[in-house]
C-alpha cells in the first residue's frame, strides 16, 4: 500500500481537491489515516448488506473508488448477486479493476464511469451503498440523486450510507473538528498536510448534519432511517424502502 503524501510539500496554489491518478494511487492509506474506524465500518457495511442482498438482484456501490467495498461484498454475499460499482473518476476505476484482479475477484460485477450530480439509472436493486460519496454531490443535486436511487431498490431494499457530517450544534462541530485533526496526527499526518487538505476540500466536501441527512432519506420516500456508526464527525446510517 503506498503510503499518502499528496499534501506533504508546501504549496503556493492549492487546488480542488481530486480523484485523479495521484490520489488513486494511495487512496486505501489515506482512508486507512483519515477515517476513523474505517475497517471496522467496512465490516458494519457487509454485515448489513448480507441481510437485505436477495438472489438475483444487484448491489450497487456509488462512489466505489478503489474497490475495498467491492472486495469485502464479495466475500460475504450470496452468490446469486451482481455488483455494480459506479464512480466518476476513470482513474479509480483502472485502480479498482487493477485491485480485484490482484484479488482474483470472480464474482459477476460491472465498473461504470459516471457522474452522480447526473443523477443514475438504478435497477432491480437490493442494497445500494455509498460510503462518504454523497458529501462529495452538490448539495442541489442530491435530492434527485437519493430519488433515483429509491425508484431503482426494490421494496424493502435499503440504502447503506457513510458520511463525514457537521455537528448539530457550532460548540460540538468546533470539537468534533479538534478531535477530528488530533486523529489525523496520531496517524502520522502533519499540519501542513492537515491544513492544506483541509483548504483543498473546502469547496469540494460540503457535509450536511446527522439529522439533515436522514430528513432527506426520509422526505424522499424511504420508511425507515437510523444510525448504525457514530464517531464525532462521521456516521453511518441506513435507510428502508
Amino acid at each position: 500500500m503506498s503510503k499518502d503524501e499528496v499534501f506533504k510539500e508546501n504549496m503556493a496554489n492549492i487546488a480542488d481537491f481530486a480523484f485523479g491518478e495521484k490520489v488513486a494511487s494511495v487512496f486505501d492509506d489515506m482512508l486507512d489515516r483519515s477515517v476513523p474506524f474505517y475497517r471496522e465500518t467496512q465490516r458494519m457495511i457487509v454485515e448489513i448488506a448480507g441481510d437485505f442482498a436477495v438472489n438475483g438482484t444487484n448491489i450497487y456501490d456509488l462512489g466505489c473508488a478503489t474497490g475495498t467495498t467491492l472486495l469485502n461484498l464479495g466475500q460475504n454475499i450470496p452468490s446469486n448477486v451482481k455488483f455494480v460499482g459506479v464512480d466518476n473518476s476513470q482513474d479509480m476505476l483502472d485502480k479498482c479493476k487493477q485491485k480485484l484482479a490482484e484479488h482474483n475477484f470472480s464474482r459477476e460485477h460491472t465498473l461504470v464511469c459516471a457522474d452522480l450530480n447526473q443523477g443514475i439509472d438504478i435497477e432491480n436493486a437490493s442494497v445500494v451503498i455509498m460510503v462518504l460519496t454523497l458529501q462529495f454531490v452538490r448539495p442541489l443535486k442530491r435530492d434527485n440523486l437519493v430519488r433515483s436511487i429509491l425508484k431503482g431498490l426494490n421494496e424493502n431494499g435499503c440504502l447503506i450510507l457513510v458520511e463525514k457530517v457537521l455537528g448539530e450544534d457550532s460548540v460540538f462541530n468546533r470539537l468534533f473538528i479538534k478531535y477530528y485533526y488530533d486523529f489525523k496526527k496520531r496517524n502520522g499526518y502533519s499540519e501542513l498536510e492537515i491544513s492544506q487538505k483541509r483548504e483543498a476540500l473546502e469547496n469540494v466536501l460540503i457535509p450536511y448534519k446527522l439529522l439533515e441527512n436522514r430528513e432527506l432519506l426520509l422526505k424522499e420516500g424511504f420508511r425507515y432511517c437510523d444510525v448504525f456508526f457514530k464517531w464525532y464527525n462521521f456516521c453511518g446510517m441506513v435507510a428502508v424502502k
